[in-house]
């Protein structure tokens, strides 16, 4: 559906369409985006017409699909109106918010900005429902795990909040690590020593310390390892005190390496384990121990689980209907 910046809304009566007015024209022009793509996105998300006049905007369509994007647009003005932006993934973060069974309260949280995450480079605030509780979760309890599919920020926000305890000095180092072989392959064969054979399996890592830290700073982190990216089998014999330790890939470790890595967990610290249950790249026979901890852990109070699923997504929209897709394709499998 086209949106035109001119053409006045078409006659209709109120029970047809909703009509917003905005104080501030310059956050207007922000709020619909360049070439008005933020309104197409909602256009085409919610089967509505957004008509643009002046300062006004007008919704017409489904009266249910008009309150969710007027919703999605009030919130979304109120971001701007705080002095932040507004780029793709809030739009889908703010509609998705929308879709809840209380999608007042849901945005009036999104709005206010009461679940977010600061650190010394941006803000990271959680773009669903089942995101915002996870971020609580994470402040809430000492040991959590984010369980769901692959772009659903699982990792993203427990690097953010790892961050934010560190620069807050609740915590006096940041480790992250990960399982260091996927898919199958050898380290052995790729060229370089051992941290230049690792490096490539921690990237994802770098690159979210990277999103929160400035260059330079990091570097100083890390070089005097009050920030380490190491594999898990590094973690071995140490005991992490007055840590964030955070376990991406976690569907990766064996039973035993899960077991060993929660063990670890010292005074003052706080642990992290993020994982796919649907990406398991173990040899077959051999139980992940993201899957085994679930089942052996779940019944204890002070550990908190959270799940995702493919409407948690925040990559490309296309990303949510292929993880779907694929959830799909794995049921119709199941025996």
């Amino acid at each position: 559906m086209g949106i035109s910046a001119l053409t006045p809304p078409p006659d209709s009566d109120d029970q047809t369409q909703t009509m917003m007015e905005f104080a501030d024209n310059r956050l207007l022009v922000d709020l619909c985006g360049e070439y008005d793509r933020n309104l197409v996105r909602l256009e085409a998300e919610l089967d509505v017409q957004i008509v643009r006049r002046g300062n006004q905007l007008f919704i017409i369509g489904d009266p249910t699909m008009r309150a969710r994007a007027a919703e999605t647009l009030r919130a979304l003005y109120d971001r701007l109106s705080d002095g932040k932006e507004v780029v793709a993934g809030d739009v889908d973060g703010a509609l998705n918010l929308s879709a809840g069974d209380k999608p007042e309260r849901q945005l009036e949280m999104f709005r206010s900005g009461q679940v977010e995450i600061r650190t010394r480079k941006k803000t990271v605030a959680p773009r669903t429902k089942a995101q915002q509780d996870y971020a609580r979760s994470l402040f809430e309890k000492s040991l959590n795990f984010g369980i769901g599919p692959a772009g659903t920020g699982k990792t993203y926000i427990a690097v953010a909040a790892a961050v934010h305890f560190f620069i807050e000095g609740h915590v006096d180092k940041i480790i992250l690590s990960r399982p260091a072989v996927e898919a199958g392959e050898k380290l052995g064969y790729l060229p370089g020593d051992m941290k230049e054979k690792v490096d490539p399996y921690m990237q994802p890592l770098y690159d979210a310390l990277n999103d929160f830290f400035p260059a330079k700073q990091l570097a100083r982190l890390m070089e005097e390892k009050r920030i380490e990216i190491a594999p898990l089998a590094f973690m071995r014999g140490r005991t992490l005190a007055s840590a964030y330790v955070v376990l991406d890939e976690a569907q990766n470790a064996s039973e035993m390496q899960m077991k060993m890595f929660l063990t670890r967990l010292g005074e003052g610290s706080r642990m992290a384990i993020t994982g796919d249950r649907s990406q398991v790249d173990l040899p077959r026979g051999h139980t992940s121990g993201l899957v085994a901890a679930e089942r052996i852990l779940k019944h204890i109070p002070d550990i908190g689980f959270s799940y995702f699923t493919a409407a948690d997504v925040v990559r490309h929209p296309l990303v949510a209907k292929i993880v779907a897709a694929y959830d799909d394709h794995d049921a119709r499998k199941a025996p």
